[in-house]
């Protein structure tokens, strides 16, 4: 009797016990936030528009880090990126997006559990611009780049399951659209940074 007794607390005491780390190697982390220092050049237009405002940016990002060594997909969209811009030139832009899809290596501290937890990440992908022209006075530009990102950041657990992370990060095309002898404008030179703040569930 005794021993079924010590059969059932041991198996309970088990089953009670937090998961360990390597349950939680997988993570995902929604976000928000916004672009910054964005520059851009238009076709044979030098710099017009180098300057693009702040825009809102939301997307998340999965990924698997059982230590130090990782990777991560990360995925933003920034509506209306071009709608209104900071340069002298001032051009009048409409309806316009960046869309951006990464595959980056993770690279962080190997500590699971509460705390704060510093990282770096890196890697190449795609970057899809579209802008359209108010009054018709271009074609519609699309672009699908290939492009990098590099950051890092901070993230810090409330346990090992849940966290919030900040994130700080630049992207680069690295295509140079040219016009194609219309009067058309091929997106060159583009790159931008981006901040956001978001949950991490990991698993």
């Amino acid at each position: 009797m005794q021993l079924r007794k010590l059969m059932v607390i041991s198996a309970l005491s088990l089953g009670l016990l937090p998961a360990t780390a390597s349950a939680q190697n997988w993570f995902f982390t929604p976000f928000v936030g916004a672009n910054f220092g964005g520059n851009a050049t238009f076709g044979d237009f030098d710099n017009l528009d180098d300057e693009v405002e702040r825009r809102v940016d939301f997307g998340a990002t999965i990924g698997w880090n059982p230590s130090i060594v990782g990777f991560e997909v990360d995925f933003g969209y920034s509506p209306n990126f071009f709608e209104d811009t900071a340069g002298a030139r001032n051009f009048d832009f409409g309806d316009s997006n960046v869309t951006t899809l990464m595959a980056n290596v993770h690279l962080t501290t190997p500590n699971r559990g509460a705390g704060v937890r510093p990282y770096g990440s890196g890697g190449v992908g795609l970057i899809r611009s579209q802008v359209s022209s108010t009054g018709n006075f271009f074609d519609e530009v699309s672009t699908n780049d290939f492009g990098v990102n590099v950051g890092g950041g901070v993230e810090g657990s409330f346990n090992s399951n849940i966290g919030i992370r900040g994130d700080i990060r630049y992207f680069r095309s690295l295509q140079d659209n040219e016009s194609d002898g219309d009067f058309n404008l091929g997106l060159s030179d583009f790159d931008f940074w981006r901040g956001t703040v978001g949950v991490t569930f990991r698993w």
